[in-house]
């Protein structure tokens, strides 16, 4: 099973060069019908938000950026309930430098950005994974099955503890699909 991730800014020439005959499926936010539901930005809606019982958030991203906190801002939990996939992002220039992100709404703990990627944002996509996206998943690994895969996302890195560049989360697709996730 060959699933490889492969940024979406590559041009056709490039992709039809190193993947010939590779099923191409772009899972980003900009990406068709049914894989754009493995974008990170799309509502699935019941996710629960980690560190905190009870509540949940409609999107990883959401739940991601309502628990981020700047210098100066706390955590946002009016991004839990985004449904637009738009409008999700908090950013540096608006509201500081980050400072981490909060174990929970209510939580008094800072979680550091690796620690943050390993207790929020991996446990978050593993449950949209396992309880959200089965037909996807088992469509994937169908497709896979028979021939190359090339995820498209924005960024390539899947890696949780390269800090340097955002975490791809069609790398974890690509892991999970392989059954490589844990």
């Amino acid at each position: 099973m060959v699933v490889h991730v492969v940024s979406r800014r590559r041009g056709a020439a490039w992709m039809a060069k190193n993947h010939p005959g590779a099923a191409v499926v772009d899972v980003t936010s900009k990406g068709p019908e049914p894989w754009v539901r493995l974008s990170p930005f799309y509502p699935h809606g019941g996710i629960p938000v980690p560190f905190t019982p009870g509540v949940t958030g409609e999107s990883v991203e959401g739940i991601w950026q309502a628990l981020k906190v700047f210098d100066g801002a706390d955590v946002d939990a009016s991004r839990l309930r985004v449904t637009t996939m738009k409008g999700l992002k908090r950013t540096v220039r608006r509201f500081g430098a980050v400072r981490g992100h909060r174990a929970g709404l209510e939580g008094a703990d800072l979680l550091a950005y690796e620690e943050a990627r390993r207790r929020v944002y991996l446990p978050t996509y593993r449950w949209v994974l396992e309880n959200r996206l089965d037909a996807e998943v088992e469509a994937l690994r169908a497709l896979a099955a028979g021939q190359e895969v090339v995820l498209l996302d924005y960024t390539t890195n899947g890696d949780v503890t390269d800090l340097s560049t955002p975490l791809s989360h069609a790398a974890l697709v690509a892991r999970y699909v392989r059954g490589e996730w844990g």
